[in-house]
């Protein structure tokens, strides 16, 4: 079977080869054809599985988008009032395929489960991967800030030829869960900076309003969450950023100083006001060491139902000398 070949030809098709042949995952992340997790304006950039000059530039060099669809595996299905959106996974990985085959979009970001559906539906060819590592904090749970890493280990991802990792690191300073994160967070890193897979770190300061976690977005706030993130480790080689636009847009320059460790922003909730968050995210897009942006939700179900709209709208947010 060749690579533009998917072993499952439709969303309805994987659960007869998933019963019948699951070694199918392990044969579909073999063929896949990889490239490097940036591209440059230099066509002779690397492929992955030749080692040959075969990359090509991008309108976007150097810079990511990355559709994120992890959010599932930590019981996180709602979108805005919709409280069960992202629970039909046909639905999902429907919307997913039209979004990795929008020019510009360079991967994704979910778990295992997800992941090896577009494997075997062959919309990871030459995309990056990127694995979601702990999701044991399932969203309302009482120990939700002792984020166990229940999804890939390093190794899973090594083994399937994926190209990056993510965690999630929530701190509450009144929680004793968030040092047992911090702890488990700091020892992936340096698992992975060993295998020399670039990991992407997000990290919040939180704390609990009414029982429910408040992600802090103010300027202080996140610019500590990254002063911290920054430090985890033995080295931080191989670490990225994936940070949120702060509740102020125009904060974003000075607590980007924090760190020079590249970074991506993320999308977050935006509720009905995607035109604000496009606003936000081109000018935060601006600064010296932003690089990219991790979205999800906000792409994969806008209120208007434009799929492909909304993610040409993001893409076209990372192109040189793009105002909107």
């Amino acid at each position: 079977m060749s690579p533009a070949t998917p072993a499952a030809p439709s969303v309805h098709d994987l659960v007869r080869l998933r019963a019948e042949h699951p070694e199918a995952v392990a044969e579909a992340a073999a063929r896949r054809k990889r490239r490097p997790l940036l591209r440059t304006a230099d066509a002779s950039a690397p492929d992955l599985n030749t080692g040959t000059g075969t990359g090509s530039a991008t309108d976007h060099p150097g810079r990511l988008m990355i559709i994120a669809a992890d959010h599932p595996a930590r019981g996180a299905l709602a979108v805005g009032d919709r409280a069960l959106a992202m629970a039909n996974r046909f639905e999902l990985l429907q919307r997913l395929c039209l979004a990795l085959s929008r020019p510009g979009v360079d991967g994704v970001l979910a778990s295992a489960d997800v992941l090896e559906d577009l494997l075997l539906l062959g919309a990871l060819e030459d995309k990056v991967v990127m694995g979601s590592m702990n999701r044991g904090g399932l969203a309302g749970a009482a120990f939700e800030l002792d984020d166990r890493f229940t999804g890939h280990r390093p190794e899973d991802l090594v083994r399937h030829g994926f190209d990056a990792g993510k965690l999630l690191l929530r701190i509450d300073h009144e929680d004793p869960g968030s040092l047992d994160t911090l702890h488990a967070a700091a020892r992936t890193i340096d698992a992975m900076a060993a295998l020399r897979l670039p990991v992407f770190v997000e990290p919040f300061l939180c704390r609990r309003v009414d029982g429910r976690l408040r992600n802090e977005l103010d300027a202080a706030a996140v610019a500590t969450s990254i002063a911290i993130a920054s430090g985890l480790g033995g080295t931080s080689a191989y670490t990225w950023l994936k940070v949120p636009v702060t509740e102020e847009p125009e904060d974003m320059a000075r607590v980007m100083e924090t760190s020079t460790l590249p970074a991506v922003l993320l999308g977050g909730e935006v509720g009905d006001n995607l035109d604000g968050a496009y606003k936000k995210w081109r000018e935060a897009l601006r600064l010296p060491t932003v690089r990219g942006l991790v979205v999800g939700r906000s792409l994969l179900y806008p209120v208007d139902g434009d799929v492909a709209g909304a993610v040409d709208t993001a893409v076209s947010l990372l192109q040189p000398g793009r105002d909107g």
